[in-house]
């Protein structure tokens, strides 16, 4: 499994329920929980590895490691709060957003059993995180438009660096090679 960055349009997609919860489902919970961990995120959705099913994982710290599938929101708080969030698709860049202070949810883990949670602060804030990315959304959109532009074109430039440096690497590899083959000694010639 492999993180999808902002630009990929699957990200922009909107999650199928998952019909029928077999247990291919626990090794994919498994496998998205070790990539959350790899990543040291705090929640990842299917989506964000290509996977286009209603699927999330959250390990807030002080809490165990959650599975959420087919979840739906039951309640909301009226009380908002401001919270700095980022996304392990849009790396090393945040900003302030406003989501419910508590939440209630329904959803069934990867054993196929359903459950109801009610969860405030951090682990109320990345259910929700993760609740958007099966809509198709990311947490810029829920920031001004400004803000929101200024992140992009942050993305887009940390993006061209590193285009430039891999590239830069590829050359230095072929500039390596070439020189190692005229380096290389020649074999001796036949005396005719």
């Amino acid at each position: 499994m492999e993180i999808l960055y902002l630009g990929n349009e699957i990200l922009r997609q909107k999650a199928k329920p998952i019909e029928k919860i077999g247990p291919e489902y626990k090794q994919i919970a498994q496998e998205l929980l070790k990539v959350l961990n790899e990543e040291k995120g705090v929640g990842l959705a299917g989506p964000q590895v290509g996977l286009m099913e209603r699927i999330f994982v959250v390990h807030v710290s002080g809490d165990e490691p959650r599975i959420f599938i087919n979840p739906s929101i039951i309640e909301t708080s009226l009380e908002t709060l401001k919270y700095e969030e980022g996304c392990l698709s849009i790396p090393n860049l945040y900003a302030d957003v406003i989501r419910p202070a508590a939440i209630k949810v329904q959803a069934w883990n990867e054993a196929g059993k359903s459950f109801t949670i009610e969860a405030s602060g951090l682990l109320a804030r990345v259910i929700l995180h993760e609740i958007d990315h099966l809509e198709g959304k990311l947490f810029i959109d829920r920031i001004s438009e400004f803000k929101r532009s200024k992140i992009i074109e942050k993305f887009e430039k940390a993006e061209a660096g590193k285009d430039k440096a891999e590239s830069k690497r590829v050359k230095s590899r072929r500039a390596k090679s070439r020189l190692a083959q005229t380096e290389s000694p020649e074999s001796p010639k036949e005396e005719s």
